[in-house]
């Protein structure tokens, strides 16, 4: 199927170079299935006639980026590896240094494809590229269902207000897509400089990198494609049925726990979407938070570049306005990074939801809710319980560093939400206590399933 033209953009004005073959730069989307780029860089090479080169940069100094999300990364990159021999493409991973390596990589190559970013550290690592690289570069949108400029061209007040921009294009964007077959595969051959470049074997490599904690979650969540479509079709045939009536019970497991592959474009949301549409199950809530959900924090990361700053540059007026007026509010617990960080709070079940993020790589989505506001109340300055939610989440959780997790936990702070009843600490904002969680769910299974984690 050829790609919708609006998922293409050109990101610098070089003319078309006649090298010796194609290249895709694959970063965000570590997949062959369902990827759009992969698609537009087949159909450019097929119709240039010329050999498609594939290659990954690793950067192990990656902003916040823990041992056990690179050991997470690593699993699918080396299935990727696999698949990519079984096809007979050209695939190889290197380590990222500096900008230098792309154009060396590229020294002989006719054009660049790679796929549309939202957070800014990749928007500029892209960008910066397009600039030095003098063969065209082309980014293509394959890690979202609707593009994100085709919804809105501005950052959406709450998911209200973006649903209906959705739910207008949705239909243009919900396409099955099979992979395109590449016509030449000739061999690429790489200068010496370039070859010994290349990660040989990902294990040794992450071995050698040094971390201060080698925390795993493989034993909760195995990295991969084949592992992403393993939980999808698990939670279509299993899940869907039960999931708006279950998804929010703490001490059940009827969430999709997709966000990890999504996060690393180990698997595609359309192929996610199209799954549960496809299936005879109601699937109107899973999709809303697939598309209107998710899709509502791409938007609010693409356009506020501040998401990661400060709650005054991303809040509504009305939630920074009286988080700052209840500022100098007592409260009655404080506690530091390093208490929260080992869960050691007065807390019994802010303490588990803290255990299954740092244990497992994910926290059930509606203790990260009570989670975050609780890291609210805790702290007597909101700018900087903003920031203790995000470092936490950031380096513990396998979908950190994410569009869902910035609006996640920005969320407790008012993002995307309406003013509520004034009280203590919180003002406005959306408040949460421990009585609400007994009240609706059955808490002590939930501390239950936690213990038996370890």
């Amino acid at each position: 199927m050829k790609t919708n033209e609006s998922r293409i953009e050109k990101i610098n004005e070089v003319d078309l170079n006649n090298g010796n073959f194609t290249a895709y730069w694959m970063q965000s989307a570590q997949r062959f299935n369902y990827n759009h780029a992969f698609n537009y860089a087949v159909s450019r090479a097929n119709y240039l006639n010329q050999p498609l080169l594939i290659f990954f940069l690793v950067d192990k100094n990656y902003p916040e980026a823990k041992y056990g999300q690179f050991e997470f990364m690593f699993a699918g990159l080396k299935e990727l590896k696999q698949q990519a021999e079984k096809l007979n493409l050209n695939f190889h991973i290197f380590e990222y240094n500096s900008l230098d390596l792309i154009s060396d990589i590229l020294r002989d190559a006719s054009i660049l494809v790679s796929e549309k970013v939202y957070l800014k550290n990749l928007r500029r690592w892209k960008n910066n590229a397009a600039e030095l690289l003098e063969i065209p570069f082309y980014t293509v949108e394959t890690n979202l269902i609707c593009p994100v400029e085709e919804v809105s061209d501005k950052e959406e007040y709450a998911a209200y207000t973006i649903r209906k921009k959705i739910n207008k294009i949705k239909d243009q964007y919900l396409n099955d897509l099979a992979i395109l077959e590449l016509k030449n595969k000739r061999e690429i051959k790489l200068t010496k400089e370039i070859n010994n470049k290349i990660i040989k074997n990902l294990d040794n490599y992450l071995k050698n990198i040094e971390f201060e904690d080698k925390r795993s979650f493989k034993k909760f969540f195995a990295g991969g494609y084949k592992a992403a479509e393993k939980k999808l079709n698990d939670f279509i045939e299993n899940k869907l049925q039960d999931y708006d009536e279950k998804r929010n019970l703490p001490h059940l497991d009827y969430q999709s726990d997709l966000s990890p592959y999504l996060h690393f474009g180990q698997i595609s949301p359309l192929q996610a979407a199209l799954a549960a549409i496809n299936s005879p199950e109601d699937e109107a809530g899973f999709i809303e938070e697939l598309l209107v959900r998710r899709e509502l924090s791409y938007n609010f990361i693409y356009y506020n570049e501040n998401y990661d700053k400060g709650l005054k540059e991303i809040l509504p007026d009305w939630a920074y306005t009286t988080l700052k007026e209840h500022a100098s509010d007592q409260r009655n617990f404080q506690y530091s990074y390093q208490e929260f960080d080992n869960y050691n709070t007065h807390d019994k079940y802010w303490n588990a939801a803290q255990k299954e993020l740092k244990l497992t790589g994910k926290m059930h989505n509606y203790m990260r809710m009570y989670w975050g506001k609780k890291i609210l109340e805790w702290v007597d300055d909101p700018e900087e319980a903003y920031r203790i939610a995000l470092k936490l989440n950031n380096e513990y959780a396998l979908d950190g560093r994410d569009a869902n997790s910035y609006a996640g936990v920005s969320w407790c702070f008012g993002k995307h939400d309406r003013a509520w009843k004034e009280r203590k600490i919180f003002g406005k904002v959306r408040y949460m206590n421990s009585n609400g969680l007994e009240r609706k769910f059955d808490m002590d299974k939930y501390l239950e399933k936690v213990k038996n984690l370890n």
